[in-house]
């Protein structure tokens, strides 16, 4: 990696992902495994407090990226290379981190999002995804899987649902938790009727989940903006995905937005908010979606995290002019 500065001083520091986009399970092992690039953290979860909240993110992996003609339908390979430059990053490829974060509060204990439980993994000699981790940095941190309550779902990508999934028997790795998701989500993805609309490598993703989820009784879709647990509400961010949903947490004074894939890879969509990547089922309104949120988390000055912001992915956000700079928790 090239030269680093100091993580607190990051300007749109980003890993952050495109991997939560959609790459679907036919991608999922190569003959021979590449050599990561990228390493583990040293230790895979790190907690912080909102008010009486405990907040622990929880790492889950790591996507190293090749750069890709069509990654973005408005900015090429060498403007992405410059972005990731400009933020300190290697341009070598695009190091996309996966998180899950998981919030004690009020006696119940919530995890957003299930991160790719292993399942999805490196899909060319030059690209290495790795997952799964998760489960493992829960342990660590104290928390057996029985212990999750609930688990928000902030949108159906494989790098946020397959850790809800067993890997050959699709069955569920947390049988007694509730999942909430918007309904928006779930009855786009379980309709059968809107698969023909994806693209063919995104296809199969849809029939995995219309051939589970909609069978779980324990999967709650729910509609608007609501309060889901206490101290954690819905926000639409439709775009990325037709009812991608972010979790706006509050306690006392303090709020975190868990923002999921709004501003996916920082070092992009931060600097460039108007780039359209090719994982947004609808570029257009996946920005619009993504400046609203961004203007709100500053505005309110609240603290932001994302499903692949770098790790361990808390910060805070400021305007530069019409783009946006991630200020980074240390590690």
């Amino acid at each position: 990696m090239a030269c680093e500065p100091s993580r607190r001083t990051l300007v749109l520091s980003a890993a952050t992902a495109a991997a939560a986009f959609g790459l679907d399970a036919s991608l999922a092992v190569v003959a021979a495994k590449p050599r990561r690039r990228t390493e583990d953290p040293e230790r895979g979860y790190r907690r912080i407090m909102i008010g009486e909240a405990e907040v622990i993110a929880l790492y889950d992996g790591v996507w190293e990226k090749p750069h890709e003609a069509g990654f973005f339908s408005n900015a090429g390979i060498s403007d992405t290379k410059e972005a990731l430059r400009a933020a300190g990053l290697t341009s070598a490829f695009v190091p996309i981190p996966i998180s899950t974060f998981v919030v004690r509060l009020k006696g119940k204990t919530v995890l957003c999002d299930a991160g790719g439980g292993g399942q999805v993994q490196g899909y060319n000699s030059d690209s290495i995804f790795v997952s799964g981790r998760m489960l493992d940095n829960l342990k660590a941190a104290g928390i057996r899987p029985h212990d999750i309550d609930t688990i928000l779902i902030s949108h159906f990508h494989p790098d946020h649902i397959f850790g809800l999934l067993g890997e050959d028997t699709n069955a569920p790795v947390f049988p007694d938790a509730e999942i909430i998701v918007a309904a928006a989500e779930y009855n786009w993805w379980t309709d059968a009727s809107q698969t023909s609309r994806l693209p063919s490598w995104r296809q199969s993703l849809a029939r995995r989940i219309q051939g589970v989820i909609p069978s779980w009784k324990n999967v709650l879709p729910v509609a608007g903006e609501d309060e889901v647990v206490p101290g954690i509400r819905f926000v639409s961010v439709a775009g990325h995905t037709p009812g991608h949903t972010a979790f706006h947490l509050s306690s006392g004074q303090d709020q975190l937005m868990i923002s999921g894939d709004t501003a996916y890879v920082p070092a992009f969509c931060l600097s460039h908010p108007g780039w359209h990547g090719v994982y947004d089922q609808d570029g257009p309104a996946a920005e619009v979606s993504r400046r609203r949120l961004l203007d709100r988390v500053v505005a309110d000055r609240m603290l932001i995290c994302g499903s692949h912001f770098p790790w361990p992915g808390f910060g805070r956000l400021v305007r530069d002019g019409a783009h946006y700079a991630l200020d980074l928790l240390p590690a």
